[in-house]
């Protein structure tokens, strides 16, 4: 099949090098404009787009996908079917219209749970237990169209950064697969049951900001459902510090929510809403991230302090 792939971050390099290692043709790459990045504000490309000035594929970057000589350029390539994963842009109807064989998404959950930006960050921040890669027919919809293919991963410990690389090599095993299937004409289709349906917007530095009022467990999910970004975070005497890495312990506790009630080599032990959790790897402002026991060699963490005032 020819294909035009669009997409822009990690997580959709697996995917296109699984199409490049493959026998169909990719026509051309579509994927987000270069912006700057980093401290320099240095204009960075995309990583899909650096995969794929790796094989010469010709690439587009519209600032808007709807502007109309990018849809006639499309048109004019005439590709037999449109690959999207995590474009980042709402494609309109004329280019959903284009391909013959229509345009396939590559989506970060078991749909239809988690439609939206941020799928990984909330299947674990809401204590998910199974997570997992869906591939399927767009339509206009955000993330509604006809099921094709599904893989199941475990969450168990994972941090939405292990999950995502997990979820992106899945997702391109996924994707050969379908491929497969829609090239022989004979590809699942199952309609998305909406009463079945959950949204995951997208997320912003304020989500990451603690509640110690919440369970130990909500908050340790939290924690995990957030790193690398944008991290959860509490104060201390109002400095705002990062929390990388925590854990729940069986251990009742009737302190005022966020008290520091032990600190020890094992890290911060605090009382929330329910039960303790231990905060082990912290980051203060100005300084890197580092376990508790680490920071406490050369820094001193008062007990009895009320985190989160």
């Amino acid at each position: 099949m020819k294909i035009v792939f669009m997409g822009t971050p990690d997580f959709a390099v697996p995917c296109l090098t699984k199409i490049i290692d493959s026998k169909h043709e990719v026509l051309a790459v579509v994927t987000q404009p270069d912006r700057p990045k980093g401290r320099g504000k240095k204009l960075t490309p995309p990583p899909v787009k650096v995969k794929a000035m790796e094989y010469n594929i010709k690439v587009l970057q519209p600032e808007k996908i709807k502007e109309e000589s990018v849809i006639r350029e499309i048109e004019k390539l005439a590709p037999d079917c449109i690959v999207v994963v995590a474009f980042g842009q709402i494609l309109p109807k004329q280019i959903l219209e284009i391909p013959p064989l229509g345009c396939i998404n590559v989506h970060a959950s078991l749909l239809p749970k988690y439609r939206g930006a941020a799928p990984i960050n909330w299947a674990i921040i809401n204590g998910e237990k199974v997570s997992g890669v869906t591939t399927m027919y767009m339509e206009e919809g955000l993330d509604t169209g006809d099921m094709i293919l599904k893989k199941e991963v475990l969450i168990e410990e994972k941090t939405a950064g292990e999950l995502h690389d997990e979820l992106s090599l899945e997702g391109a095993i996924l994707l050969e697969k379908t491929l497969e299937c829609i090239a022989k004409k004979n590809a699942p289709r199952e309609k998305q049951d909406d009463e079945k349906s959950s949204y995951a917007p997208m997320l912003d530095r304020n989500t990451g900001k603690i509640d110690w009022k919440n369970s130990a467990e909500s908050i340790y999910n939290l924690i995990r459902g957030l790193n690398p970004w944008p991290s959860a975070f509490t104060t201390y005497k109002a400095e705002k510090v990062k929390i990388w890495k925590a854990k729940v312990i069986c251990e009742n506790c009737n302190e005022v929510p966020g008290k520091i009630i032990k600190i020890n080599r094992d890290g911060l032990f605090v009382c929330t809403g329910e039960g303790v959790l231990i905060i082990e790897e912290i980051q203060f402002p100005n300084s890197r991230r580092m376990t508790v026991d680490d920071y406490l060699r050369g820094h001193k963490i008062e007990n009895n302090i009320i985190l989160g005032e």
